[in-house]
């Protein structure tokens, strides 16, 4: 196909689209509908006659209409937005049960120190548990 008879098409299948009366295509207002509409590769629209593509957004837009490909971009990032919100929250509370815990921790660390430290403490006996978790002398 020559080049001029490439763009008729191109342009002939851009106003049956934008007139939502598809004959070879699935009618989405994309690139890929596009082509398959005006009977090219798509690599032609994206290489070859870029200004074309780019006025078949522009009319697209012009409509007020936004390309389906957009579009699913568009809630694809609203929903990764969303989660990104709860694993901020969720990285927050976890955040504060650390610091909560440290907090015990340190506590317990002093304490612990000032009783061993306490005149007549005497070291508790260390109890062994075996793997099968009886007690040790139990039978």
């Amino acid at each position: 196909m020559s080049y001029d008879n490439e763009r008729k098409n191109i342009r002939a299948a851009m106003d049956r689209l934008l007139a939502g009366t598809p004959l070879r295509s699935d009618g989405a207002l994309t690139v890929l509908s596009l082509a398959a509409e005006a009977d090219v590769k798509r690599h032609v629209l994206t290489h070859r006659h870029t200004d074309l593509k780019d006025e078949f957004y522009a009319k697209v837009r012009a409509q007020g209409r936004v390309p389906d490909s957009e579009r699913k971009l568009r809630a694809e990032l609203k929903k990764t937005k969303e989660r990104l919100a709860e694993l901020i929250e969720e990285n927050k509370r976890q955040q504060a049960e650390i610091e909560t815990f440290a907090r015990v921790v340190n506590v317990l660390t002093v304490e612990n120190h000032q009783l061993r430290n306490q005149p007549g403490h005497k070291r508790a006996p260390v109890v062994a548990v075996t793997l099968s978790g009886s007690w040790p002398g139990r039978q």
